[in-house]
């Protein structure tokens, strides 16, 4: 059997980086017997700079197991972590300092640990008045001084508002606030969104053992079918419940329809869906180019209809990415690059063209704290290095799900190696999984001639890396399509036109 549609699970992503470090001629605060009450120069009652004592913030489950070994096994050198919210009853991490800052007690905090620490996650500590100095009269006189500045700002400010109020030569004009002056342009990010979010829906997904989490979807047709993530919604596909909230406040139960692990595409239906619902409008993620705006939609941190906007930063990035522990299996993708913001939350959400038509679905996210490579399954924030699934292949995968609940993989008939062993593409191992052929008999692959131990450079004319490369480009067809393959055989180079063939269903 082909193992196109396996892969290795992303890196465990250490935790997001804490505060940096306190200046150390930070100047001591005066103590609080010589500050009056309502003293601005007073030291802070809460260190600005301190780890905050908790977050709102939810898990997400550790990365699964390395599946069998298709030859080599190590991480493919794109592996990216999915965004979907992380378990809803997870305790915070404790002893980790938190950057930026905590917001005010009347924000919530989405940090990822409380307490102080060590190095950049440790409180300051103000310096202790030395006895007996003047440093009290020094604070006293500071504060007078302060106190008859703003007496004196209050008075002129009296003067001038009450001398505007008979001055009719002033130049100063207000903005007017009426309705009709506050409407937005159709095409303008404010237009689009106000258009797209009343067809985006927050998904809360929860397993038969309480456990999940929060993603994305949109409205893919008037039926009420949802196009979302298949890890948005693994959690919930046996036995668990599934509940998708419009931007409008109502709440809906739903069902899923399908799931492809592979694509990491799922659709689910709203049960009693509503008349009225408006998809969202398709676009051409083949036409799409480089430097093109764009608008993501979704709930970060489980912060429903948030809006980001950003630009496409690449195209064909072959991106490989774990289902965040739910069946142990990888996605692999040909993706969008956007450094809209997206973070944890946003999986499944649109990314929309700056004509406000759907490109792609936001599906994973490069961590600021995994390392040096693509993958884990942390928590942190954005760092520009968002990936969509473009929605011409979404899209296909869609029908079929709607049709037969399954999906259906294009494939070669030919198992490739995951890690890069030295050289420069896919190579086809001596075995494949669990002792299988690494050839299918009868298969494309061997119709065509391929052989163990060849080397595919290129899929028409994308240059393959990897063996995920070669996986995600595939993917970017459809069974019965004719591809020209690449390929190196003792240092000569080959090619062949190989008609893909297909394999239904996950294994």
């Amino acid at each position: 059997m082909s193992t196109e549609n396996e892969g290795n699970e992303g890196n465990a992503v250490p935790p997001a980086p804490s505060a940096p470090p306190v200046p150390v001629d930070t100047p001591a605060a005066a103590s609080a017997e010589s500050a009056p009450p309502g003293d601005p120069y007073a030291a802070p009652a809460r260190d600005p700079y301190a780890a905050p004592a908790g977050d709102a913030a939810r898990e997400v489950p550790a990365a699964p197991a390395a599946p069998p070994a298709t030859g080599a096994h190590p991480a493919p050198p794109a592996a990216a972590a999915h965004h979907e919210g992380a378990p809803a009853h997870a305790a915070p991490a404790a002893g980790a300092g938190s950057w930026p800052p905590p917001q005010p007690p009347a924000m919530p905090s989405y940090a990822t640990g409380g307490g102080s620490g060590s190095g950049w996650g440790a409180t300051y500590h103000p310096e202790e008045p030395k006895p007996g100095g003047r440093r009290g009269g020094l604070v006293a006189a500071v504060l007078a001084a302060a106190l008859i500045a703003g007496g004196v700002g209050g008075g002129i400010g009296y003067w001038a508002a009450e001398r505007n109020d008979n001055d009719t030569g002033s130049t100063t004009v207000s903005a007017s606030d009426t309705p009709s002056d506050l409407k937005r342009e159709p095409g303008s990010v404010a237009g689009i969104a106000n258009k797209a979010l009343p067809s985006v829906v927050t998904i809360e997904a929860q397993s038969g053992g309480g456990e999940g989490g929060t993603g994305t979807g949109f409205v893919y047709d008037t039926q009420g079918h949802i196009l979302t993530n298949n890890h948005v919604v693994a959690s919930a596909a046996e036995g668990g419940k599934l509940q998708a909230t419009f931007s409008n406040g109502k709440k809906y139960a739903a069902e899923v329809v399908g799931r492809a692990e592979g694509y990491d595409v799922a659709v689910i239906k709203l049960k009693n869906a509503p008349s009225g619902l408006k998809p969202l409008q398709l676009g051409n993620s083949d036409r799409v180019a480089v430097g093109d705006s764009t608008i993501a939609i979704g709930a970060p941190f489980g912060l429903s209809n948030t809006v980001t906007t950003g630009i496409v930063s690449a195209k064909n990035r072959p991106v490989t990415s774990s289902d965040g522990g739910q069946s142990g299996k990888s996605s692999y993708m040909s993706a969008l690059q956007t450094d809209a913001s997206i973070n944890p939350g946003n999986s499944g959400g649109p990314l929309l063209d700056g004509r406000g038509a759907v490109i792609g679905i936001n599906s994973a996210i490069k961590p600021a704290d995994s390392g040096g490579g693509l993958g884990g399954s942390g928590q942190s924030g954005s760092i520009g290095l968002g990936f969509a699934i473009p929605v011409n292949q979404a899209k296909n995968v869609a029908q079929q799900l709607i049709k037969t609940g399954k999906p259906v993989y294009p494939v070669i008939g030919a198992s490739v190696a995951l890690q890069q062993d030295g050289t420069n593409g896919a190579t086809i191992p001596q075995d494949g999984t669990n002792g299988a052929a690494a050839i299918t008999p009868n298969g494309p692959a061997d119709k065509a001639g391929l052989k163990p131990g060849d080397v595919i450079t290129k899929l028409d004319d994308t240059v393959v890396d990897s063996g995920p490369t070669l996986i995600g480009q595939i993917w970017t067809h459809k069974p019965g399509d004719k591809v020209k393959l690449t390929y190196e055989r003792d240092g000569k180079e080959h090619t062949v036109d190989v008609t893909l063939g297909q394999r239904k269903g996950d294994s």
